[in-house]
């Protein structure tokens, strides 16, 4: 086990590591090792591997804090007060810098400031400031305050995960905030160490890592929790409306975003050639994808939009709204998935010229799912929409002089339509008069604990989380397929039993990356 008070020898991040000593063998020895260790897939029984320990409630959680960008600052000090959490170390590939993306100008800094109850915070600092050193800072002065003796420096740093769960032998469990084509190599690593998992959406941006996620999770025993929306409570209102008739057998549901915030529609990659920034370790970051030269136009925010890296609106904000529509609807694996997409076309020496995308996510786009009966419930029609597409305004709505929301969620059934906010909550039959009308049904459902809540149960040896990878694998797999759909011209048939389309053995090849020597995963 190593706790150091400060930053381990393998924390340093270049573009391009220099072997250090690290135990008696050079660093990319000891890397090397690391890999083989925790990136290899094999079936192993549990009983050999001893599985994930489930933590006595009277015992905290040791974490290890894979990923301090944007989303994982603000999510760090979402678990830092839970009393049952200990977070031990931090790990990211970039050390500290101030060129990240937020939501405002000083998003970040305030947010801090207020969590540490320190003012002065971040002061002179311009830009938006993250990596593995600002994790360090917030967890010591967040423990330090909350310590009898106004001190602490217990929280290690590491640049790469790999050496991380090699060293810090007493981490219970691994909280991934990466960029998503990092998640499954970290998760599938930390629980085949015997580590519980909790990380951001999407479960992988390629389905055979969801799937090899999904089957790593029940083979090891490991707790494990996608953050996805699964704390809300009217998912099981919408559920107890549906059940009661208000609108008869769902046919179809339509579910769109705003989204994209970031740039999309790419169609090559970036030629220029800037410098690595200092603090960054490129090959790090890359992780299994292909190597190419360093560009700020994949790192941060930017990454969704990006095949690679990414998985643009669907995989940023569809597992959100997915989670519900699947949990009220008792969806499984899609039949088929058929996409429409955005276009350009440029001028070149006096002609038109369609410029051929096979590099990003389009500005927008529209999929369509087609899942099976269920029992007595019907087949059912899921469309998708996003960079600013929607459905038709329903006439319900027209009625009662309303416009389309920007984002929402529409359930259509035989004798009506159920309107929601984009991921369930304020849900309405419309018209309005139709709901006015509506006697509600008694609460029959249980109302879900926060997802946090659900994580440290199931870790402790409870129930496992309504968002487990077992749970949510059905709309994890959907959202990688609609990933698929929108780089063909045809409508996908799926076997997912088969894990293959019957139709199109061309897009069976994107079912899993090609990966970079030494990182394999499948």
């Amino acid at each position: 086990m190593m706790r150091p008070n400060a930053t381990s020898s393998s924390s340093s991040a270049s573009p391009t590591p220099e072997a250090s000593a690290v135990d008696g063998m050079d660093r990319r020895q000891f890397l090397a090792a690391a890999s083989t260790a925790a990136l290899t897939f094999s079936v192993v029984p549990r009983h050999v591997l001893g599985g994930a320990r489930h933590i006595p409630p009277s015992e905290k959680i040791n974490v290890a804090y894979v990923g301090a960008g944007t989303q994982g600052l603000r999510q760090l000090m979402e678990a830092l007060p839970r009393e049952e959490l200990k977070i031990v170390s931090v790990c990211d590939p970039n050390a500290d810098s101030n060129d990240y993306v937020a939501w405002s100008r000083h998003e970040i800094r305030d947010k801090v400031r207020a969590f540490l109850k320190r003012p002065s915070w971040g002061e002179g600092i311009e830009g938006c400031r993250c990596g593995r050193e600002v994790g360090r800072e917030i967890i010591d002065s967040y423990y330090a305050m909350n310590s009898p003796s106004g001190s602490y420096q217990g929280c290690s740093t590491y640049a790469d995960f790999r050496e991380l769960l090699e060293r810090e032998s007493d981490i219970d469990a691994a909280y991934i905030m990466t960029p998503e084509h990092l998640h499954a190599t970290i998760a599938v690593a930390a629980m085949n160490k015997g580590k519980h998992v909790i990380q951001h959406k999407t479960l992988s941006n390629m389905l055979a890592e969801a799937r090899l996620s999904r089957d790593t999770a029940a083979r090891t025993g490991a707790a494990t929790h996608m953050f996805c929306a699964a704390g809300i409570g009217s998912t099981a209102t919408i559920s107890e409306w549906i059940a009661d008739g208000a609108i008869g057998p769902v046919r179809e549901v339509h579910n769109w975003s705003s989204r994209p915030f970031w740039p999309q529609g790419m169609t090559e990659y970036p030629q220029d050639r800037p410098p690595v920034p200092k603090g960054l370790d490129w090959d790090l970051w890359l992780g299994p994808v292909p190597h190419r030269p360093y560009h700020p136009a994949y790192t941060h925010a930017v990454f969704r939009g990006w095949y690679d890296f990414g998985s643009g609106p669907l995989g940023d904000m569809g597992n959100y709204s997915f989670y519900q529509i699947f949990k009220i609807l008792n969806l499984g694996a899609p039949i088929s998935v058929e996409a429409g997409r955005s276009q350009y076309w440029a001028i070149v020496d006096g002609l038109w010229v369609k410029q051929e995308n096979k590099v990003s996510f389009p500005r927008a786009c529209m999929i369509h799912f087609e899942f099976p009966a269920r029992g007595e419930r019907p087949p059912v029609d899921l469309y998708w929409y996003d960079g600013g597409l929607r459905p038709p305004l329903p006439k319900e709505l027209e009625a009662d002089g309303q416009d389309m929301p920007t984002e929402g969620l529409l359930f259509v059934g035989d004798k009506g339509k159920l309107l929601a906010d984009f991921i369930g909550g304020n849900p309405r039959l419309i018209p309005s008069a139709k709901m006015a009308a509506y006697k509600q049904p008694p609460q029959a459902l249980p109302r879900p604990a926060g997802e946090l809540d659900q994580w440290i149960r199931a870790c402790q040896g409870g129930e496992p989380s309504g968002a487990s990878f077992q749970n949510i694998y059905a709309f994890a797999e959907a959202v990688c397929l609609g990933l698929i759909a929108l780089r063909f011209e045809k409508k996908l048939k799926w076997d997912s039993a088969a894990m293959q389309f019957a139709n199109a053995p061309e897009a069976n090849a994107l079912l899993k990356r090609e990966y970079r020597k030494g990182w394999e995963l499948i």
